[in-house]
């Protein structure tokens, strides 16, 4: 009785010489006289990577729930209120400037599940710090009239920093958009996280 191979037949590969061996492109890009034609593909010399991204890079990368990036919004925003009463006498400009970057940290590090919590944690957070540099006197009303006109009145930065964090929202949710589609087509690779 006669048995049939199964399995698929293997090719074998031709050894190729090492690297070192080859011959080497000459200047004009053309191979040496005399030697086989072999096809490299020449690597691109690596750009110099500014430092700017590099400290970018280095900075951490949490990822907060949506309680979580309302909570250090809320926080920092109110620590930063208190040193802004303390160093620069309540300076407006000063605290609209730092509520900028805690606005766009605070859309990056939510995770994903909740990036729509990011544009609405922030206008929260700038309410809360603003309350020490407010300046109202006269108890309880007096304190809240203080603090209805600080945000009144300074309204243009709140709104700058709910655009910032949503703008950054709405680009992190179209790349994960976009990674979700290539990981659903046939021979799309697994996404990178973040």
């Amino acid at each position: 009785m006669e048995q049939h191979r199964t399995g698929h037949p293997q090719r074998r590969q031709r050894p190729q010489a090492p690297l070192s061996q080859q011959a080497p492109l000459s200047p004009q890009g053309a191979l040496a006289e005399g030697t086989p034609a072999v096809y490299r593909v020449a690597a691109r010399p690596a750009r110099p990577v500014p430092p700017v991204v590099l400290a970018l890079r280095r900075l951490p990368k949490p990822r907060l729930t949506g309680l979580g990036g309302g909570l250090f919004a809320a926080a920092t925003m109110f620590a930063l209120g208190l040193l802004d009463w303390l160093l620069f006498d309540g300076s407006a400009v000063v605290f609209g400037l730092l509520f900028l970057p805690v606005s766009a940290l605070t859309a990056l590090w939510v995770r994903e599940a909740d990036l729509v919590t990011a544009p609405i944690s922030v206008p929260i957070a700038f309410a809360v710090g603003i309350v020490p540099i407010s300046g109202g006197t006269g108890g309880f009303g007096g304190q809240t009239m203080a603090l209805v006109t600080a945000l009144a009145v300074h309204a243009g930065w709140l709104y700058g920093g709910t655009l910032v964090a949503g703008l950054i929202t709405c680009v992190r949710k179209v790349r994960m958009m976009g990674r979700r589609q290539r990981r659903g087509r046939p021979g799309g690779g697994p996404g990178r996280r973040g």
